[in-house]
């Protein structure tokens, strides 16, 4: 088995509080940066800003779906934002810091969960770090462009 870790990390464009405000807000900000080709489905459940917000999507990564239900926390308000899936240990984090300057934001995104164990596990501990990292490196992509315009 083993805990599975990916992460990337980009530096924005935009005041940290700005890029904060769009990854806490599901009903519009966050789900205007994710890859359409990558989250399928994604539907607010409840809440929609920040802590208590639980939503729903399929992700598509590595020719695989794989349903996703989480529950938004805020250990740091304004600064670290977590999703912990509400059926298995992934847990999804953005974190948010200055860079260097009143304008630049250091926007980082990890994933850990469990890996499963056997030829199955082997398969998710080679191919998954990859597919989220391409994945992720997008939604930074996508999140620099939008505070960015």
């Amino acid at each position: 088995m083993g805990r599975i870790h990916i992460e990337a990390e980009r530096t924005v464009e935009a005041k940290p509080e700005d890029v904060y405000a769009i990854l806490s807000d599901y009903t519009g900000g966050h789900q205007s940066i994710l890859p359409p080709e990558n989250f399928k489905d994604f539907v607010v459940e409840e809440g929609g800003v920040g802590t208590g917000t639980v939503l729903s999507f399929t992700m598509a990564a590595g020719g695989r779906l794989r349903p996703f239900r989480m529950r938004v926390a805020e250990p740091e308000r304004g600064r670290v934002l977590e999703e912990k899936d509400l059926d298995s240990s992934a847990v999804t984090t953005f974190t948010v810091k200055p860079a260097g300057g009143e304008r630049r934001s250091q926007v980082r995104i990890v994933t850990e969960w469990d890996g499963a164990k056997g030829v199955g596990g082997f398969f998710e501990r080679t191919f998954a770090p990859g597919a989220l990292k391409r994945i992720y490196d997008r939604e930074l992509t996508n999140l620099a462009e939008k505070v960015r315009g």
